[in-house]
């Protein structure tokens, strides 16, 4: 699929991994629609890209919020041909800790948000791009997801974020099965280790040390690989069913 034709939906596209997202695919000429609760960032970014982008206050995790969302994409821009999932959350807490087991109440709103609403963003896009013509590698869209390296090396506190991540890996493939017949590819990337606004308040010692446990490149992986690693998803008509780990070769340690 070539990234000028794009129109590309972007969850969490307000901040981290997903503005970088969005900023690529509007410097290669497609166009993006951020997804977010971030309305001020949202909107301040769709502002400084101009008009091949803008923004949707959009909780994932809602059928009614995105199937409002996807008709007004619909409305405006005719067809949606590409998905990228970014939006989610993290808490560390650990299964039995000081204060004793882990509440199940935030256990679930990690899984409700990572893995329930990329599901619900990922089987009611499907459904719009069901409907759009073929191209000429008989594609109709391509969905991609973000998992974590946590889903395969969840350290000490991870728990649920290690389960919602794992959940993401583990329905790559059947969803890529499921949507085969319609000429819609799925990828997820396992980023590592990455700058983005959960790092940022860090002390500049406590990111040196993060980035010494990447054997190579010694460092934080920048938004802006990951947005490179999208476009060539986007582009490749070969990737499919695939978790692709985005991580400089790390392998997280238990802490």
């Amino acid at each position: 699929m070539n990234i000028k034709q794009t129109v590309a939906i972007v969850s969490g596209g307000a901040s981290g991994l997903g503005e970088a997202t969005v900023r690529n695919i509007v410097r290669k000429g497609g166009k993006a629609i951020i997804f977010d609760l971030q309305e001020e960032k949202g909107m301040n970014l769709a502002e400084q890209l101009g008009d091949h982008a803008h923004f949707i206050q959009t909780d994932i995790t809602s059928e009614t919020d995105v199937q409002k969302a996807l008709s007004e994409v619909i409305d405006t821009h005719g067809y949606v041909n590409t998905l990228v999932n970014c939006a989610g959350i993290a808490v560390a807490k650990r299964t039995l800790g000081k204060k004793g087991a882990h509440d199940l109440k935030s256990f679930k709103n990690v899984l409700h948000v990572n893995l329930v609403g990329t599901f619900n963003m990922i089987r009611l896009t499907a459904e719009k791009m069901a409907d759009n013509e073929t191209n000429e590698h008989d594609e109709r869209g391509v969905i991609i997801n973000t998992a974590s390296v946590a889903a395969f090396e969840g350290q000490i506190g991870q728990v649920a974020y290690s389960a919602s991540k794992g959940g993401v890996v583990g329905m790559t493939l059947p969803v890529a099965r499921d949507l085969a017949s319609i000429g819609v590819r799925v990828v997820t990337i396992a980023p590592g280790i990455f700058e983005t606004p959960l790092f940022a308040q860090l002390p500049e010692k406590a990111k040196e040390a993060l980035g010494d446990m990447t054997p190579f490149p010694s460092r934080l992986g920048m938004p802006h690989e990951y947005a490179h690693l999208v476009e060539g998803i986007i582009e490749n008509p070969m990737l499919n069913g695939e978790t692709i780990r985005l991580d400089g070769a790390i392998r997280m340690q238990p802490k």
